[in-house]
């Protein structure tokens, strides 16, 4: 990793836990059992996730999105080697077959699946659940989860770019909820301090995270 990269993944990494250690504290001390930064993938602008993900620090996770593709299953278990190995978290996008064949820490529910999350939660205890929420209205709604991620923040690329950015004022209502919530969307290190003080638990990101610990 080069110099600037390193700089820029230390300062991604020690904003994001200085987030989650505040709203810890607001929630009164009970620790998370999600990372306070996620390394979302993508087929098309991740095509190699476990590169990045080998370069991230102990303590951070992945989020793999296989989207029902032949080669989901190779990519999950390389994803669980490297993760496993660094000390990471693993979550899987929805399908509960694949987090269990590869044995991910746990699953990541699409704001349309939601409502799952209460079966799972009592069929597989072990299992760290999240959640993505796309309004403030569905983050408060948002039932046995251990943490919503909430996107757009910022303006995004990708599959957000045709949503408006719910800006921070989103992440301080929806903060405000049951549910520990993350910030997805345009995410980057020199964003993050405009997230201070909003109750916000970490952030997530794909373009933010490939850019912070590139090789």
């Amino acid at each position: 990793m080069g110099d600037a990269s390193h700089t820029e993944g230390a300062r991604l990494w020690a904003e994001a836990q200085a987030l989650a250690r505040t709203a810890q504290a607001v929630r009164g001390g009970r620790p998370s059992r999600v990372p306070p930064l996620l390394f979302f993938t993508d087929p098309e602008r991740t095509p190699r996730p476990w590169e990045t993900a080998a370069r991230m620090p102990p303590g951070s996770g992945v989020v793999f999105r296989g989207f029902g593709r032949d080669e989901a299953l190779n990519e999950a278990r390389r994803l669980r080697a490297v993760t496993r190995e660094r000390g990471m978290t693993l979550l899987i996008g929805r399908d509960a077959d694949l987090a269990d064949r590869i044995e991910a820490d746990g699953l990541h529910l699409p704001e349309a699946a939601l409502s799952a999350a209460y079966a799972l939660s009592g069929r597989r205890p072990d299992w760290i659940l999240t959640g993505a929420a796309h309004s403030v209205g569905a983050a408060l709604a948002a039932r046995d989860l251990d943490a919503v991620i909430l996107s757009p923040i910022f303006p995004a690329g990708g599959a957000s770019a045709s949503r408006p950015a719910l800006g921070v004022e989103a992440i301080l209502a929806a903060g405000a909820g049951p549910t520990p919530v993350l910030a997805l969307g345009g995410i980057a290190a020199e964003r993050i301090a405009e997230l201070a003080g909003t109750g916000c638990a970490g952030v997530a990101a794909i373009d933010g995270v490939i850019a912070a610990f590139a090789p």
